[in-house]
């Protein structure tokens, strides 16, 4: 019998199209390995995929290893500062494409992968030409994905999305903490979530975590004592919290082997995790958004 769960995880998979994570050791997937992973993601109940187009040659794999069978969201990269560009015809030759590499007719749903852009003197016609996507059918539902809450205040109430993907893990709450997390609910935007192990950090071992992490000793040391004292994997603690949030329509997660997906499948038939989490959250961006960890 398939969780219901199950159907909540949407694959992520820019490991498919590069190496990608703090933690990944695999490298980028070969072609073999990738549908060996979206077999058992799709006989287990899974049926949504995450890509974008500047995950190296991702959809090209995905469009090769055949997902007919998926819903896919794609994610269109920063839109070119040229000053006579036509932004339609931009979006429109990007999204052609990814239907071309991906080898399907429709998207289920179309980001920005820049939002902010919005902002931009191109925002307004940018806008337009993503819902003209829509209108075409070539595209169902559009969005934005988003680094920090704090985004959404300067972009929704100009911008009405259908969808807003957002990281969301057992340190980060600023969701909740913004009050966005229940002002999407009431608007009916749909919320997927991202960065559920931040981007596998969560789940290395300490001698195994990157020098830059030492400055956030004390909250390690929380995170180790509080997994300890209600015996839970790292694994378990961040995909049943994920699972068990409240309006989340999507939980995006990435795997490098079907073992590891074997190991997701089993935990999301697990129930939820103690309130007392609220211990580990952290409001620094340093920690939380990965494009500022200084690594070398």
């Amino acid at each position: 019998m398939i969780s219901c769960q199950n159907s909540r995880i949407t694959l992520g998979t820019a490991q498919f199209g590069l190496a990608y994570g703090v933690a990944n050791t695999a490298g980028k997937l070969d072609l073999g390995t990738v549908q060996l992973i979206l077999a058992r993601a799709c006989s287990n109940g899974i049926r949504s995929l995450d890509t974008a187009i500047a995950y190296g040659d991702s959809e090209q794999v995905l469009g090769a290893a055949g997902v007919s069978d998926f819903e896919i969201g794609t994610k269109l990269p920063e839109i070119p500062e040229y000053c006579d560009i036509d932004v339609s015809a931009w979006v429109s030759a990007h999204v052609q494409e990814s239907l071309r590499r991906l080898r399907v007719e429709c998207l289920d749903s179309l980001l920005l992968h820049r939002p902010g852009q919005l902002l931009s003197a191109k925002g307004d016609k940018l806008y337009r030409a993503l819902q003209y996507q829509v209108a075409l059918g070539r595209v169902r539902r559009i969005g934005i994905s988003i680094y920090d809450p704090a985004e959404l205040d300067l972009l929704i109430p100009h911008f009405p999305v259908d969808l807003v993907q957002a990281p969301l893990n057992l340190l980060d709450g600023r969701l909740e903490s913004s009050g966005w997390h229940g002002r999407m609910q009431r608007m009916g935007i749909a919320l997927h979530v991202r960065s559920i192990f931040l981007q596998g950090l969560l789940l290395m071992p300490a001698e195994r975590r990157p020098l830059y992490f030492e400055q956030w000793a004390a909250l390690w040391a929380t995170w180790s004592a509080w997994l300890d004292e209600h015996c839970l994997t790292p694994l378990q603690a961040c995909l049943r919290y994920a699972l068990h949030i409240e309006g989340v329509e999507r939980v995006v997660l990435g795997v490098d082997s079907v073992e590891q997906l074997d190991e997701i499948l089993v935990v999301a038939n697990e129930g939820p995790i103690p309130d007392s989490y609220r211990v580990l959250q952290t409001q620094d961006a340093a920690l939380l958004n990965p494009s500022r960890w200084k690594l070398e």
